[in-house]
């Protein structure tokens, strides 16, 4: 049961941590992606998954971080945003990497979208003081691309074996 509750609830809360994160801070925290990769192998093992499989989930993750530390050298995302996708490429393996890249993908494309219109009005007085609403406002401050990571990994994590291993009728009794 507990087992359970950790697949339900890990995965999610991290990437909704990242995304609140990223949203009020602009950064996101290298604990959140060590705590993903943590979480990782810790489900992992306990739910006895094989070594070749545990290998494939990693291979997925490196190659994101690898690409998206590609991206973070050019200045197309922030390293924060880097490690998270990653964390979640780890959790996806190859097997969803692709329907998570392309979510995260449009879901960034209308948050930028968003933004730089958002960022063309003026701020209502009232908002004025908020200084995580100013930083965001600011048309020289960048995209908090973790949102749209957390809202991608969200929308494909149902999908995932993480989930349809879960006895939702033994939590429910429990």
């Amino acid at each position: 049961m507990i087992l359970d509750v950790a697949r339900l609830l890990l995965f999610p809360a991290l990437m909704a941590f990242a995304a609140a994160s990223d949203l009020f801070t602009m950064t996101i925290s290298n604990r959140v992606s060590l705590a993903l990769a943590a979480g990782f192998v810790v489900l992992a093992l306990a739910s006895g998954m094989g070594t070749p499989e545990i290998l494939m989930h990693l291979a997925a993750g490196a190659t994101v971080l690898a690409v998206a530390f590609g991206c973070f050298a050019f200045g197309w995302i922030g390293g924060g945003d880097a490690k998270v996708a990653a964390g979640a490429a780890l959790w996806f393996g190859f097997s969803h990497l692709l329907n998570y890249l392309l979510y995260a993908s449009v879901f960034g494309g209308v948050l930028t979208l968003l933004l730089l219109q958002f960022r063309q009005w003026p701020l209502p007085y009232a908002l004025a003081g908020q200084s995580w609403l100013l930083k965001l406002h600011a048309k020289d401050s960048g995209i908090p691309y973790g949102i749209a990571l957390a809202i991608g990994a969200l929308v494909v994590y149902p999908e995932t074996e993480w989930i349809k291993a879960v006895d939702v009728a033994r939590l429910m009794i429990g």
